[in-house]
C-alpha cells in the first residue's frame, strides 16, 4: 500500500505575473529590464540621428533656422513642456502606488497621465493647423489653398521683406498650397552686423547682384521646417503609442493586477513615458528658443 505522500503531487508556489518561460520573478524582472533598456538605447540612436541632422544644418544656416524658430509659438511649446513634466510626475506616482498595491490611486494617476498626454497632442494639433493655414508646411501642396479671385482683397506676397513680428499674420494667395516665406529681416540684421557664416553668404544671396535671393533663403528656412515636422511628428507618434500603453495599464490596474510582488509592467511603461518626455525637453529649446534673442 503506497503512502499518502506518494499520491499527492508536490506543491510549487507560482508568483503572481510570472510567465512560464522564466524560472522565478528575479529572472523575469532582469530580462524585462534589459529588454526595455536595449529598446531605449536604439531609440536614443534613432533620435540622435535627427538631432545630428539638426545641428549640422543649423551650424551652416543659423539665421534661416533662427527665422524659422522665431515663427514658432514659444507659449504653446512652453505649455507642452510643463504638461509633460507634470505627466512624468503622475507616471512616477503610478509606479509608487503600484508597488503599494493601491488600486484606486493607480487608476486615478494613469487617467491623469493619459489626460496630460492628450493635452500635449491637442496643442500639437493647434500648432500644426496654424502652420497649415499660414503656408509653413514644407511639402508642396500640403498647405491651405487660398485662391485669388476677382474682388479678393488678399495682399500679394512680396518676395522678401521685413516682417513686424507683433502684427497679425496676413494671408496671401496660395492656389497650389506651396510653402511660403517672406521674412528676411534676420538676414538683413546679420548682414549689417557681420554675423553671417561663409555658407550663408553663398546660400542666401545672389552672387551676381549681392542681393538677398528670396528663393534661396526660403529653401534654407524650409529645411528647418522639414526637421521640425519630422522630429515633432515622430515624437507625437511615440506619445500616441504611450497613450496606448497607458490604456493597457489602466485595464490591468482596474483589475487590481499590480502589487508589491508584481509591478514590473508599470515600471517599464514608466521608463518609456519618461524617455518620451526627455526627448521633448531637448526639442523645446532647440526648435522654439534658439535664435530668439536676435529679435531683441
Amino acid at each position: 500500500m503506497s503512502s499518502h505522500s506518494d499520491n499527492n503531487e508536490e506543491f510549487h508556489y507560482h508568483a503572481p505575473g510570472l510567465q512560464h518561460q522564466f524560472e522565478d520573478m528575479k529572472q523575469q524582472e532582469e530580462s524585462v529590464s534589459i529588454g526595455m533598456w536595449m529598446f531605449l538605447v536604439q531609440e536614443i540612436m534613432f533620435f540622435g540621428g535627427l538631432f545630428t541632422a539638426y545641428l549640422v544644418f543649423r551650424s551652416r544656416y543659423p539665421m534661416a533656422f533662427a527665422a524659422g524658430s522665431n515663427h514658432l509659438n514659444a507659449f504653446w511649446g512652453g505649455l507642452n513642456t510643463l504638461v509633460l513634466i507634470v505627466s512624468s510626475l503622475t507616471m512616477a506616482l503610478t509606479v509608487y502606488y503600484a508597488q503599494k498595491g493601491n488600486r484606486n490611486m493607480q487608476v486615478i494617476l494613469i487617467v491623469l497621465t493619459m489626460f496630460f498626454g492628450s493635452v500635449f497632442l491637442g496643442v500639437k494639433a493647434i500648432e500644426y493647423t496654424d502652420k497649415y493655414n499660414h503656408g509653413l508646411v514644407p511639402v508642396s501642396g500640403w498647405n491651405k489653398r487660398i485662391k485669388e479671385e476677382a474682388g479678393d482683397h488678399h495682399e500679394a506676397a512680396k518676395p522678401c521683406w521685413d516682417v513686424d513680428h507683433n502684427a497679425p499674420v496676413v494671408e496671401h494667395p496660395n492656389p497650389h498650397g506651396e510653402f511660403q516665406w517672406t521674412d528676411c529681416s534676420l538676414v538683413k540684421l546679420a548682414q549689417d552686423h557681420n554675423y553671417l557664416t561663409d555658407a550663408e553668404r553663398v546660400g542666401y544671396f545672389n552672387q551676381g547682384t549681392g542681393q538677398i535671393d528670396a528663393n534661396k533663403f526660403r529653401d534654407k528656412v524650409r529645411i528647418f521646417y522639414f526637421i521640425y515636422f519630422v522630429m515633432t511628428g515622430l515624437h507625437a507618434l511615440h506619445m500616441i503609442i504611450g497613450l496606448g500603453i497607458m490604456t493597457w495599464l489602466l485595464i490591468l490596474a482596474w483589475k487590481n493586477t499590480f502589487s508589491a510582488d508584481y509591478y514590473m509592467p508599470v515600471e517599464m511603461s514608466g521608463l518609456y513615458w519618461h524617455f518620451v518626455d526627455i526627448v521633448w525637453i531637448f526639442l523645446f529649446p532647440l526648435l522654439y528658443l534658439l535664435g530668439r534673442h536676435f529679435l531683441h
